[in-house]
């Protein structure tokens, strides 16, 4: 008997670990195509000779179409699985990939509307993170989300390739790439993934699972934890080469190369922030984590000399910054109901983009009436501080209660 037991757990390990690399590949491939325009902001501000305010919003679009779109998305998934929905989300941002590629660069006007369908891939988020928990047994969830959370390394592929590509063959080769790679993934997802065993959908309506979504305090904790990190992680995955190019006089292929390196970093510290939330305290993981942002963007602010300072400063922030997210996520999987965490997903990986909407704006609206961006990093220096205060206090407390009575039957 101890023969068939193992070839269970063989078996079971295989199937979490192909589900888990499956979700981590899609997660990746969608937000390869989100990021898209990022690396093109500073080649379409002289282009079409765009303000900074209108280069910030450009690449600010996607990220707050796609992180209130998972909301939705997260809920759906809580209801449909992710083997529906993951197919779903990649296919449908096929459509303005290529249409961005073809069509829809030769304006600001077309290149947001473009921006507005292409958030549709950043809603995959919303998708893979109930679909690897419930493949994962709790003890295990840190380390698991955390893996999957590395996926957000999408951002570095594109990066590594977007400039390069249209220096080499115009604007439509890295767009036309990444739909056709999309839609191989969409196709290979809707045949080979599967729900985790077990599954069972919640009853009652949409809009009422996402109320009572709402009036768990894990919710809330969460969401303003990872507006702070992984919403820092975004904006610096969108902004950060108009920053160094305004900033430091970099190339638009230098700047994108640096930010594919703070990108490469933040995804290599999730899961092992995910992985030391499991082992130790999770709350001790983000408060260092926090001091460490807060720390770097306080340096950042004098502006020192790229070579070595910004860039350990930088370094730093990322590593945290990447850190900071996955043990977000360990936290969620600790407290969610498990019927619901497709739901808190959604609202709180929604919080997550738009901690990464604002910043881009605001630096950049900033940086037109100072010529600086000093308040923009102190801003963020003063807001880590406020929640690392916040992790050792409130939500270390709602950890140490697992919240039983606030958060309902569990």
């Amino acid at each position: 008997m101890p023969e068939v037991g193992s070839a269970v757990d063989v078996h079971t390990h295989g199937r979490q670990s192909l589900m888990l690399t499956l979700a981590t590949v899609g997660f990746a491939l969608n937000f390869w195509a989100w990021a898209l325009l990022s690396p093109l902001g500073p080649r379409f501000k002289d282009d079409l000779h765009l303000s900074s305010f209108e280069q910030a919003l450009l690449v600010a679009v996607p990220v707050v179409v796609g992180s209130l779109g998972r909301i939705p998305v997260g809920a759906l998934t809580d209801r449909f699985g992710g083997r529906v929905m993951f197919p779903l989300v990649t296919a449908a941002t096929v459509v303005p990939v290529l249409y961005l590629g073809l069509f829809g660069h030769s304006s600001l006007s077309a290149l947001l509307v473009g921006g507005f369908f292409l958030g549709v891939g950043g809603t995959a988020f919303a998708v893979g993170v109930p679909f690897v928990n419930a493949w994962f047994p709790p003890e295990r969830r840190g380390l698991a989300l955390g893996v999957f959370g590395a996926g957000m390394g999408g951002t570095a592929i594109s990066a590594l390739t977007t400039v390069n590509l249209v220096n080499a063959h115009g604007v439509a080769a890295p767009f036309v790439i990444t739909a056709i790679v999309l839609a191989g993934y969409a196709v290979l997802a809707a045949v080979v993934l599967r729900d985790a065993p077990g599954r069972t959908a919640p009853s009652g309506t949409l809009a009422g699972r996402l109320a009572d979504t709402l009036r768990l305090g894990v919710t809330w904790r969460a969401s303003a934890l990872y507006a702070v990190g992984f919403g820092g992680y975004v904006a610096f995955s969108v902004y950060l080469p108009t920053y160094l190019k305004t900033g430091y006089g970099l190339t638009s292929t230098d700047g994108a190369n640096r930010m594919a390196g703070f990108v490469l970093l933040a995804v290599v510290m999730r899961p092992i922030g995910g992985w030391l939330s499991d082992r130790l305290d999770p709350i001790g993981v983000l408060a260092g984590a926090l001091a460490v942002v807060v720390l770097g963007a306080t340096a950042q602010a004098f502006t020192p000399v790229l070579v070595p300072v910004a860039t350990i400063a930088f370094l730093a922030m990322a590593a945290a910054l990447g850190t900071a997210s996955g043990a977000v996520f360990a936290l969620v999987a600790l407290l969610a109901p498990p019927d619901r965490v497709g739901s808190v997903t959604g609202v709180v990986g929604a919080a997550g983009g738009l901690g990464g909407f604002v910043p881009p704006l605001l630096m950049g609206s900033l940086y037109g009436a100072f010529g600086s961006f000093a308040l923009g990093l102190v801003l963020l220096a003063v807001v880590a501080a406020a929640a690392l205060v916040f992790t050792v206090t409130g939500v270390r407390t709602s950890v140490a209660r697992r919240e039983p009575a606030a958060d309902g039957p569990r």
